[in-house]
């Protein structure tokens, strides 16, 4: 390899570029209109435009990903994590462009991206499963005659997705219908297929992981083991490594597990294999990542391997610099930075980071994509930052963790810092002798109430505006006196209709709680509503959030489905004089 095209955005696409740089290879960036100015496209070496505001236009748009590859004269793709990452037409169509990819072999992402045939395979190499369904179910009705064959909860789970996303748990028969119908929706959206299978839910299990990596060389080898159970709507939110408070047998049956199912899939390059383990000690195969997890950088901090060097070594034919898996050198934990108000429901907090100030010192590693006025887009992930905390024991990095969660600001857009500070602060997760976290934790035991982020005030102008032009696709940069623009923009039409239509409180308006795209009304225009029912979904950041009556009465639909609306915005109301 000597160029390679990154086909993602954020901070995964800046943690490639050092990665290419530190191998000796060139690194192409890609962007969204969005993100022309973003980090990831001024560390490349390279840069060109995808022309297009959301996924499906840009970083999921195969045919665009390839031209540019083509253009920039890239030999390689690194699909990153998310998006493209676990498509094996994305990876065929790299192979057949005469590229390298730089992942599974497209047959290994088919087999094991298909979570049914998954479980399959797992079965034969005798790993540990719960019950499930045999195939992708066709409707609602199926699903709601398995919740009664084995019982509640169940699991939805999109066949071809992961990250959460497709993914949901019913808990009464009544709401199994619209969560298999909400699945499919996720599922779509995010990896253009619906297809849904079933399991029986282990409920309040731990999430354990294995990360491996294989070469072409005959090697699977497991680096090390994770614990993710801290999440919130099947979100990860604190991983760390290696999983804690696990017994030498118990640790041994999910390497075995893990190395096992990589095996018979004929596994090449890095990819995880997911667990859940039950408070009875039930351990059950939960699905494999055929891609770079985000929370890899733990296991790096404690194995001492570099897992994108890996991925690299590996697409060059190289074998793996290390053997068999390393013994764990001290703890480390990550906490996802997502621009989302923890005190408000986790609602996603799209807008400019006024503030941007990360800590740093002894055991602190940043990941992130953003930086002081970056613009956090609500057409991709919250996630904006990783910070990663390493110390020689579990206790030291507790202790540092908290200091580094102290220092950190960040201003402009509410993020999840305070629950993270919340929960590291909680004995059920730093306590020394217990661990009782488990994956519905947050919204099952974790009582802390979390303050609303406040959000500052925009910054003044700069002296200098900064903005680009693009030659042939690729983005090169200019400079304006900001003085000169202001009288431009002050004769300018009249504001977007976004700003505009943002009305004083109304409490018969129902408005969105987030910006984004309005998905669907769930009630039909003139129907009957309950203060509190669900009236409409909207998506943002690639997740769905519910809006909700204001009030009882008859709803009035204002604004139609496909739109996008900033928060706060009325796209409807509840008319209670009826």
């Amino acid at each position: 390899m000597k160029k390679v095209l990154i086909a993602n955005r954020g901070e995964i696409a800046v943690r490639i570029v050092r990665a290419c740089r530190d191998y000796g290879v060139a690194s192409v960036a890609v962007y969204a209109d969005a993100d022309i100015d973003a980090l990831h496209v001024r560390q490349a070496d390279e840069a060109y435009a995808l022309h297009g505001e959301r996924g499906a236009d840009t970083y999921l748009n195969i045919e665009k990903l390839l031209a540019v590859a083509a253009q920039a004269g890239a030999d390689a793709v690194h699909p990153g994590y998310g998006f493209l990452s676990e498509r094996a037409d994305f990876a065929r169509a790299v192979i057949d462009a005469g590229l390298t990819w730089i992942g599974p072999d497209p047959s290994t992402i088919d087999a094991l991206g298909d979570k049914v045939q998954a479980r399959r395979i797992a079965l034969k190499v005798g790993a540990p499963l719960v019950a499930g369904t045999e195939g992708p179910v066709n409707d609602a009705s199926e699903v709601v005659a398995f919740a009664e064959q084995y019982g509640l909860p169940i699991a939805i789970k999109a066949a071809f997705g992961g990250g959460g996303r497709g993914l949901k748990v019913a808990w009464k028969l009544e709401e199994v219908s619209e969560l298999y119908e909400s699945a499919v929706r996720e599922a779509v959206t995010a990896f253009g297929r619906g297809e849904c299978f079933l399991e029986r839910f282990l409920d309040r299990p731990r999430h354990i992981e294995a990360q491996i990596i294989a070469d072409r060389h005959g090697r699977v080898v497991v680096v090390g083991t994770r614990d993710c159970s801290l999440q919130r709507r099947n979100q990860k939110l604190i991983e760390e490594a290696p999983a804690p408070y696990l017994d030498d047998a118990l640790r041994q049956r999910i390497h075995d597990s893990a190395r096992n199912i990589c095996a018979e899939a004929g596994y090449v390059g890095a990819g995880t294999v997911e667990f859940l383990l039950s408070a009875d000690g039930t351990l059950s195969f939960l699905e494999v990542n055929t891609r770079l997890q985000v929370e890899h950088p733990v296991t790096e901090e404690t194995s001492g391997i570099d897992l994108v060097i890996e991925q690299l070594r590996v697409a060059d034919g190289l074998p793996l610099s290390f053997e068999g898996t390393p013994t764990p050198r001290g703890h480390s934990f990550e906490f996802r930075i997502n621009a989302e108000d923890a005190g408000n429901g986790f609602l996603p907090t799209p807008g400019t980071i006024e503030l941007f100030q990360p800590p740093s010192g002894p055991g602190v590693r940043l990941e992130t994509g953003v930086e002081q006025g970056s613009r956090v887009s609500p057409n991709f992930d919250s996630m904006i930052a990783k910070l990663i905390v390493t110390g020689a024991t579990r206790e030291q990095a507790i202790r540092r963790a908290r200091r580094a969660l102290a220092e950190f600001r960040v201003d402009g857009v509410a993020t999840v810092l305070p629950f993270h500070q919340a929960v590291m602060a909680h004995d059920d997760f730093t306590a020394a002798d217990t661990f009782a976290v488990h994956t519905r934790w947050i919204e099952t035991d974790f009582a802390e109430h979390v303050t609303i982020a406040p959000r500052s005030a925009a910054s003044a102008d700069p002296g200098v505006l900064r903005t680009f032009v693009e030659i042939d696709g690729k983005r090169h940069e200019l400079g304006l006196p900001a003085a000169l623009l202001r009288g431009v923009s002050m004769s300018s039409a009249e504001p977007a209709p976004e700003v505009a239509a943002v009305e004083k409180a109304d409490p018969e308006a129902v408005v969105t709680p987030v910006a984004g795209n309005l998905h669907s009304w769930v009630v039909e225009d003139g129907e009957s509503v309950e203060a509190g029912q669900v009236v409409a979904v909207i998506e943002a950041m690639k997740m769905e959030t519910s809006i909700l009556a204001p009030c009882a009465g008859r709803l009035e639909i204002a604004e139609q489905p496909g739109g996008y609306f900033e928060a706060k915005f009325k796209i409807g109301r509840i008319n209670t004089a009826v």
